[in-house]
């Protein structure tokens, strides 16, 4: 399957620091399969390492100024606005539950703990918990662009530091790493599927905020 996975990378560009770069970008996989991945195709594990947290850190800029902006876009759609409005739910609920441990806590205290939440979420080297959820968990919860920004790399960098010390240590076993990146992937995403699915969609639940849809 890692085979397939690359194979089917090289047939839209044989350039290995593009693939790399861009499947950093890919929500899901990010860094965490990009690392990896770079290093199958004969890339140093320093190159690759850049390369990949590079362009995950774009990702940072695009869903952190974007995202509610698509949201309300897509919120027009009639056909689809229903499937909008869970998706919102559910990041919505991963927001809330992150800021629990803030409840009741002085202003600057709160900041600090929502702070290291997000940045202890997005450093878990596992799909689901990178910078694309993690923007969207900021915009969530309305944090300032630069200690989200910074929250977001910070994190970021952890999980793409760990991540290219399994594949040091593990180099001899890279396909293995992919194989298990991608299984957890799916597995993930099918998981998020259903939970979008089986959520609630009432309008009256908090959406992004500045949204009045």
């Amino acid at each position: 399957m890692a085979d397939k996975a690359v194979e089917f990378l090289q047939s839209i560009t044989q350039n290995p620091y593009l693939i790399v770069f861009l499947v950093s970008m890919l929500p899901l996989i990010e860094l965490k399969g990009a690392i990896p991945i770079g290093a199958k195709l004969g890339l140093g594990l320093m190159e690759s390492s850049i390369l990949a947290y590079l362009g995950s850190t774009v990702v940072v800029l695009c869903v952190f100024f974007l995202i509610k902006y698509v949201f309300i876009l897509l919120k027009k759609i009639k056909f689809i606005k229903k499937l909008v409005l869970k998706v919102e739910y559910v990041i919505n609920k991963k927001a809330q539950n992150l800021a629990k441990r803030s409840q009741n806590k002085a202003e600057d205290v709160k900041n600090k703990i929502i702070f290291l939440g997000l940045l202890t979420f997005v450093a878990i080297p596992v799909p689901l918990t990178g910078v694309w959820t993690g923007a969207a968990i900021a915009v969530f919860l309305d944090m300032r662009f630069l200690p989200s920004a910074i929250a977001l790399c910070a994190g970021n960098l952890i999980s793409g530091a760990i991540i290219t010390l399994l594949t040091f240590l593990f180099k001899d076993y890279v396909d293995t790493i992919i194989l298990i990146i991608l299984m957890l992937a799916i597995v993930l995403l099918i998981v998020t599927i259903v939970k979008v699915i089986m959520s609630p969609a009432a309008e009256d639940e908090k959406s992004l905020p500045g949204d009045k849809n």
